[in-house]
């Protein structure tokens, strides 16, 4: 019967069982052809031609049903920041570029889908949608109907995956050694027989066991290597994979067509040491490069329990995390870790706060105190009430950071992957003329090994390893020290950077203001002063509002106007109240109003200035220090301060900043941070509030404390888990030397291959030798990078 090709998924097919088409088009299946139609109505054809000989497995269609989605949206789905669900999932049957391609096109041009990115390596892909528009239902059915298998991403499924594929590498090395140290026994013999002489008949059968050992070891232990070169002439990205099959695959064939013909000498041994040698190395590199994301997966692996939660008869039930609401009640007992973050209301504990500041010492809590989630109750116990569901508390949000921040590759990465990409195919195109130049001069024996060296001791591996690696290390060592980078380019950003601006308050200083001076000028209601004083969240009204501790009832001021960086104003019936900055109160027309030396905060009644007070502000105990070494580092140092002059001046001067500006607006600063990027500087900005927002996002790398407001966090590109700036100067640390062994790295990788690559191409290096220092070449830039795990503040 003849065979015919499937118009979508290009398999062979016999004709009767083909579904033919009146316009001339044939299926194997009905999936296959609701798939090709439905990209060409879409105007989707170049799906085909970017296929181009690749095969696909047949269309499969199977609705996803009620309970599966209503459990997936339970579990899997999340809302983000912006009020759209997203999630993360495996697209099952992505076999190559084409496919990630055709997945993210539909997805693309599917309606309320706002953003579909594709990982080709692992086929996870992230999703954001809005509910309002469509639905996951209808997102899997999009991906279904062009023949391809969406499920949640599950890291727990993950991990079953990895633990196979853990086994299945060990089974792959036992059969490699074993072979190889049998098949070094029988080389010993032939070795011997080629100097005291051996019958042809004996060399015969010792060549057989060569190709009986060797066979299992190419085949079986190097399927690792044909397959990554299968995918790699198929996406037409040459790497090392494909050097180590072509180079093994010659030998091995030239070796059989020898020991059949008995003419010239067998090469099984070097077939099965070369699989075998870089095998080794692979998976030496895996394991190294698990152990650098260890640190990651600890934390990212928190276990969300169940939360004892008190229920309508005043009892305490278990309850998910994820199940619990603003107002709950919830009580932690010793040894409990807190997962939702809230206010104390009974009883007395101590936290261990180490998971998330570093902080040693214990926190004793009392009613009235906050625990953050991510606590553990050391002794005693609590019933608080949650201020924030699990999503909104500070764990979740650290483990967000860790797992669903984008990595997007740093620029220098990028440039080694292309250089990698172009290497391989100069490599191939090298060993061919190696292989031509000494057929012309020497025999086929010599020219076929001599080839097979280049193609082997090139290693394109080195030079791909050398930055993630490095930076993958530089991950977990930040972590270590409560350093969250959310994106692996930022390690490099860091480092590149030569000027930091700082915000004051709560950055540089401890955020705790204390009025030293206060005076009333007119008799007033004090309760007109304290609501007002509420009505707003600076720093400043709230260390005013604790000096006046008034117990009174808050009035039900109107017309409430906040003013950034200068003061609010309100109206209680026909009463004008207004406090804040000197500068503010001269704008609203109140004059002989004169800056003070520190930090201060005037009060006026219907445009009669009514009391004064003078506040001021310690800087941390690291401040001063921590600059001085960010100084020794090179970096040029500004500071950013809404405050007044006189308060701004005398802080820095107690630091010993000499670059200064007060009185700055939100926009102001980053209209500062703007204007330095244009002058060639490398910014980096420091801050703690949510007036920092704006400035922290147009630096070239923004750094929020991790203290503070949630949109400063979201902007920035590192938080801080701690408050003292020993921190960011351990960030910068951190940077710079995984940005040094970054270059290390390369600089080793291609001095190794500028010098082997001739040494292989003049004859001087035999196969096995190649093999062996290729796979170290590679470990020496994994192990290169593992130092940077011993980093010590």
């Amino acid at each position: 019967m003849a065979k015919l090709k499937c118009d979508h998924c290009k398999l062979g097919f016999d004709e009767s069982a083909m579904i033919h088409c009146e316009d001339g088009h044939k299926f194997c299946c009905n999936g296959c052809k609701q798939v090709f139609y439905l990209l060409q109505e879409n105007g989707l054809e170049e799906f085909y031609t970017r296929l181009g000989k690749n095969t696909l497995n047949p269309a499969k269609t199977r609705e996803i049903s009620k309970n599966e989605t209503e459990a997936i949206y339970e579990n899997f789905v999340r809302q983000n920041a912006d009020g759209f669900n997203e999630i993360f999932i495996i697209i099952e049957g992505i076999h190559c570029s084409a496919c990630v391609w055709l997945n993210e096109k539909v997805l693309f041009n599917s309606k309320g889908v706002i953003e579909a990115n594709i990982n080709a390596t692992t086929n996870k892909a992230k999703i954001v949608w809005d509910e309002n528009e469509t639905n996951l239902a209808e997102i899997f059915s999009k991906i279904k109907s062009i023949g391809y298998e969406p499920y949640p991403y599950d890291p727990n499924r993950s991990e079953t995956r990895i633990n196979s594929k853990r086994r299945e590498f060990y089974a792959k090395l036992i059969v490699g050694i074993f072979s190889v140290m049998n098949i070094m026994w029988i080389a010993v013999a032939l070795y011997g027989g080629y100097f005291s002489g051996m019958d042809a008949a004996t060399k015969d059968i010792l060549h057989f066991g060569e190709f009986i050992l060797a066979t299992p070891v190419l085949f079986y232990t190097g399927s690792v290597f044909f397959k990554g070169a299968f995918f790699a002439i198929k996406n037409r990205t040459p790497n090392m994979d494909l050097l180590i099959a072509t180079g093994s695959g010659i030998v091995y064939i030239y070796s059989v067509y020898a020991m059949l013909a008995r003419n010239g000498e067998v090469y099984f041994d070097s077939v099965a040491m070369i699989i075998t040698f870089v095998f080794i190395g692979k998976y030496l590199e895996i394991l190294s490069k698990k152990r650098a994301t260890d640190k990651l997966d600890n934390f990212s692996n928190t276990i969300i329990g169940a939360v004892l939660v008190k229920n309508e008869k005043g009892g305490f039930i278990n309850k998910k995390a994820d199940e619990i609401s603003i107002g709950d009640e919830i009580l932690l007992n010793e040894g409990a870790k807190v997962l939702i973050d809230g206010c104390v209301i009974s009883g007395n504990a101590s936290f261990d706060y180490a998971s998330i500041n570093g902080e040693s010492v214990p926190v004793s809590v009392q009613a009235g105190d906050e625990i953050k989630s991510g606590a553990i109750c050391m002794q005693g116990s609590v019933v608080y009430r949650a201020s924030a569901n699990f999503k909104n508390s500070l764990l979740s949000k650290i483990i967000d950071l860790l797992e669903n921040a984008p990595l997007k590759k740093p620029q220098i990465e990028r440039m080694a992957n292309e250089i990698s990409g172009i290497f391989s195919i100069v490599i191939l195109t090298l060993a061919a003329l190696t292989f031509f130049i000494w057929l012309y001069f020497g025999s086929f024996d010599k020219a076929l090994i001599t080839a097979v060296s280049v193609i082997i001791i090139a290693c394109p591996c080195a030079l791909g390893l050398a930055t993630p690696v490095a930076t993958l290390v530089g991950l977990g060592a930040g972590l270590k020290e409560k350093i969250l980078f959310k994106e692996a380019k930022t390690i490099e950003n860091i480092a590149k950077c030569d000027t930091i601006v700082f915000d004051k308050t709560g950055t540089l200083t401890n955020g705790k203001l204390k009025v030293n001076k206060s005076k009333f000028l007119i008799d007033f209601d004090i309760s007109l002063l304290d609501s007002l004083l509420k009505a707003s969240n600076h720093p400043i009204s709230k260390a005013v509002n604790e000096f006046l501790n008034f117990k009174g009832e808050n009035l039900k001021i109107s017309n409430i106007r906040n003013f950034p960086a200068k003061g609010i104003s309100a109206n209680f019936g026909n009463i004008k109240i207004s406090g804040g900055s000197a500068k503010f109160m001269r704008e609203l027309g109140i004059k002989n109003v004169e800056h003070l030396d520190t930090s201060e905060y005037f009060f006026a009644i219907n445009g009669k200035l009514a009391a004064i007070f003078e506040l001021s502000d310690s800087i941390k105990n690291d401040a001063k220090s921590s600059v001085s070494e960010l100084e020794k580092l090179g970096f040029e140092i500004f500071m950013l301060s809404g405050d007044n002059e006189n308060a701004v001046k005398k802080i820095a001067n107690e630091i010993g900043i000499k670059n200064y500006e007060s009185g700055v607006l939100p926009d102001k600063k980053a209209k500062f941070v703007q204007n330095l990027s244009k002058r060639n500087k490398f910014v980096i900005m420091v801050g703690d509030g949510v007036n920092d927002a704006p400035a922290l996002s147009l630096a070239n790398v923004g750094i929020c404390l991790g203290s503070g407001a949630d949109i400063s966090m979201e902007k920035s590109d590192v938080v801080l888990l701690t408050d003292d700036l020993t921190s960011l100067v351990c960030a910068i640390k951190i940077a710079k030397k995984s940005f040094k062994k970054v270059k290390e790295n390369l600089i080793f990788s291609l001095c190794y291959n500028a010098i082997t690559i001739p040494l292989a191409c003049l004859g001087f290096i035999i196969p096995l030798y190649a093999a062996i220092s290729m796979s170290f070449s590679s470990l020496i830039v994994v192990l290169n990078s593992l130092r940077l795990k011993n980093f010590r503040r």
